[in-house]
């Protein structure tokens, strides 16, 4: 008797049409779709960039997805992130902005796999070199959420931010990245937080208590306003562990101080993203939500508004507009 395992694997197998990626350093996550780009099926592996050599990724690719395709054709797989990268599968050459989003998909390579089930595109980061306004930088799977942004509304135009380990600002007209910026933040915060002198002093905060917010929010104000007192105001935080009697005690004590210094670094970081909005526009959050809810929370302070969206839905629509594209 068949199973009810078996017997979705085989549904899966005769809907799926093609198979989304965002392979990234840490982890992959994959996506099976129908006809229609409905998610028929997900799956995801911790076998990132980081855990594989060049001539791994295609067994890992199948060892996810195998059980999903269909035996009378070879299925399409859209990949984007760490997987194009130069020490990934194969490299995908970044393109120079300004880029049209809708056109990452004239920069794809395909790897050369000893079977026939799958037919793989992996698709391009983007590149900028130095200019009178702008400096070198590189993203490599962010690209394909900021095209996420460009399959609903193709003339998109405005200031996206993708928070993360190393956040991203874009700047898009007309549907194309003309320029962007990476921060640090979030790994500089780590460091701070972990291996310098305040890790004696930085818990973990929560944003929903209203002493972590009221500290992560002034916080912000200040590094944001005056971002060449950063480094002083970091050892000031040191020094307030240790004189000020009106921080609470226990546990709330570290989690104060980690929502400062989360306020700081974040302010810092906003000092140089949008110190002179070109319009009144709210800016795109792309990612989580308790991140984005931070970023929301930190540029409102400094009279910004926001609108969120969710990371997952960004780089699914990317993948879609990509896979439009090459089947044109």
């Amino acid at each position: 008797m068949e199973s009810s395992a078996m017997r979705e694997t085989t549904e899966i197998a005769y809907q799926l049409a093609w198979i989304a990626v965002d392979w990234g350093s840490s982890n992959l996550r994959a996506w099976g779709l129908d006809q229609h780009d409905q998610v028929i099926a997900q799956a995801s592996s911790d076998k990132g960039m980081l855990s594989l050599k060049a001539d791994e990724y295609a067994a890992e690719l199948l060892r996810l997805v195998g059980d999903w395709l269909p035996t009378n054709a070879p299925t399409k797989v859209l990949v984007c992130g760490m997987a194009g990268a130069r020490q990934g599968w194969l490299e995908a050459a970044y393109l120079p902005v300004p880029t049209r989003l809708d056109q990452l998909s004239q920069g794809a390579v395909t790897p050369r796999l000893a079977g026939s089930q799958l037919h793989v595109y992996l698709l391009p980061g983007l590149s900028q070199t130095r200019s009178a306004t702008a400096h070198f930088d590189v993203m490599r799977g962010e690209e394909t959420q900021l095209a996420g942004l460009v399959a609903d509304t193709p003339d998109f135009s405005g200031l996206a931010c993708l928070p993360g380990t190393h956040a991203k600002w874009a700047t898009l007209e007309a549907g194309a990245v003309t320029q962007f910026t990476t921060y640090l933040t979030g790994e500089l915060y780590q460091l701070l937080a972990r291996q310098s002198v305040l890790q004696h002093s930085i818990g973990s905060d929560d944003l929903n208590d209203a002493a972590c917010r009221d500290a992560f929010v002034t916080a912000v104000s200040e590094s944001y306003g005056a971002p060449e007192t950063f480094s002083s105001r970091l050892f000031g935080l040191r020094a307030q562990d240790l004189l000020d009697g009106r921080l609470p005690t226990g546990k709330m004590r570290g989690a104060v101080l980690a929502a400062r210094l989360s306020g700081l670094a974040i302010g810092l970081e906003l000092a140089g993203a949008c110190r002179e909005p070109s319009s009144q526009a709210p800016i795109t959050l792309i990612g989580n939500t308790a991140l984005c809810q931070r970023y929301t929370l930190a540029l409102n302070a400094i009279g910004f508004q926001t609108r969120h969206v969710d990371g997952d839905e960004a780089v699914l629509a990317g993948l879609r507009l990509a896979h439009h594209a090459l089947m044109a």
